[in-house]
């Protein structure tokens, strides 16, 4: 028996994504650094399954027929490179290696030149989705060498998460070349890191502005799931509110620490955004959200000693509620907004040819940041493929105008509470920022040219012309 595809790798991502192949008609070989998995695996979860399992990664190539396979699902970084250099002399020219992990795109562009180097063709995929996602379909995001695609397609198709009318529609599609794939995962990433910290700010600011109990959270959050917010977070949150504690018979949800982890994904989507010059600032606000949450013996201390307002807000509950709901639909909006005009500026900087509203189909099924509202995305980009930020979209520029008056209420109500609401608060200023024809960098930039010479354009000039002042002979000296 000869195997359509290896797989190395068998921790939870790579076990379902080796099951969710096999149950696509494919013969699967599989080999894992400790054996012990790979005889585990075979005698379980796949016995009586299409799996060949091997202990070596030579009787691993073997196994599979030409043009292979081979994907690797193992943790990212040196340890990958190290699986590459092994497989390299066992392969031959034309097959494929696939890195599915979370992988930052410059290995991904670095690695896509030294295999082909090799004769042979990379694909760097984005696999979102978690474990249950990797089983039953993930989104998939695959970039690399171009002459890959064709030889991964039918199996990254088959295996990904469908949507559509007919459920026929794979969120799974050729992105672009080297390390596109992984950087639309990150972005991908950074954006579920803004649509998480969104969430609980409403949640938050339902608790501590009203004081909604975990059961009136429960009917909120699936009426809201009912609606324009209707997604996967949204639908989970619903039901974390539900859950109690077997120990204690309590809401789980309120015995939980308030310090949150990270894996680094979101960080590296806020660097590479201040590389790039463009400001995401919905992500770069939860990864620091995040980071304030970890310090949790310091903000207990804290919480002794600095002094701020309290109190509750004294309107009308319901519409108070209804007013939560529109300052998360409208920052929302400004999250996409901002993760698609990184990949825009970083599409411009790589030369890679990316569509945007199918990008945006990827992230429709399997994946975290699964939602409805991405189906007003690809029809933004469909109607203006030029389309500068999605906030200049009718319908996202009527949704943000209609939200308007009840995010700068929400907002206001924060700030007048005490209640911290990074993301909210950032969206707004980012939305008013970019609104706006003339904002105060015309004093920025001058003092940028009184110490440092800097030099300045005019408004009285044409763009690219630069000039420099001596501030100093011309200023008005103090008496």
């Amino acid at each position: 028996m000869t195997a359509d595809f290896g797989l190395i790798g068998l921790a939870v991502m790579g076990e379902n994504l080796a099951l969710n192949i096999e149950s696509r008609g494919n013969t699967i070989a599989v080999f894992n650094r400790t054996t012990r998995k790979v005889d585990e695996l075979v005698s379980g979860r796949a016995a009586g399954k299409k799996f060949i399992g091997c202990h070596s990664l030579e009787e691993l190539v073997k196994a599979v027929k030409p043009p292979r396979r081979i994907m690797i699902m193992i943790k990212a970084g040196d340890a990958v490179d190290q699986q590459i250099e092994q497989l390299i002399p066992l392969l031959s020219p034309g097959d494929v290696i696939i890195d599915g992990g979370n992988e930052h795109y410059t290995n991904t562009e670095r690695r896509t030149k030294y295999v082909e180097s090799k004769g042979l063709l990379f694909v760097g995929t984005g696999v979102s989705g978690g474990e249950e996602g990797a089983l039953k379909g993930p989104s998939m995001m695959p970039g690399g060498s171009e002459k890959a695609w064709p030889l991964v397609k039918q199996v990254f198709q088959s295996i990904a998460a469908k949507v559509g009318p007919n459920n026929d529609i794979p969120c799974c599609e050729w992105v672009g070349p080297r390390g596109a794939g992984h950087y639309v995962k990150m972005v991908h990433n950074g954006i579920e890191y803004g649509d998480m910290q969104l969430i609980c700010e409403a949640y938050f600011m339902m608790r501590e502005a009203i004081g909604l109990s975990n059961d009136e959270m429960y009917d909120v959050f699936a009426e809201w799931n009912r609606g324009e917010l209707d997604s996967y977070l949204i639908d989970i949150t619903r039901d974390i509110f539900s859950v109690k504690d077997e120990a204690s018979g309590e809401h789980l949800v309120d015995k939980i620490l308030d310090t949150a982890g990270a894996k680094g994904t979101g960080k590296w989507m806020s660097q590479l955004a201040l590389d790039l010059g463009v400001p995401s600032t919905l992500v770069t606000e939860a990864v620091y959200a995040r980071c304030l949450s970890a310090l949790k013996d310091a903000r207990v201390r804290a919480s002794k000693v600095l002094k701020g307002p309290t109190g509750k807000y004294d309107g009308d509950r319901k519409a108070f509620v209804e007013q939560v709901r529109q300052a998360l639909y409208a920052s929302k909006i400004c999250s996409y907004a901002q993760g698609y005009v990184q990949l825009q500026a970083a599409a411009k900087e790589h030369d890679w040819p990316l569509d945007y509203g199918n990008i945006a189909m990827l992230w429709r099924g399997g994946c975290i940041i699964r939602a409805a509202f991405l189906d007003r995305i690809k029809k933004a980009f469909d109607a203006d493929k030029n389309l500068e930020n999605l906030l200049l979209a009718p319908y996202f520029r009527e949704a943000v105008d209609k939200a308007q008056a009840a995010w700068r209420h929400v907002v206001s109500t924060a700030v007048m509470l005490g209640i911290p609401t990074p993301a909210f608060t950032s969206a707004l200023a980012y939305y008013d920022g970019y609104r706006r024809e003339r904002l105060p960098a015309n004093l920025l930039q001058a003092q940028r040219d009184y110490f440092g010479a800097h030099t300045y354009e005019r408004v009285d000039k044409s763009r690219g012309e630069f000039f420099h002042t001596d501030w100093l002979s011309l200023r008005k000296k103090p008496q």
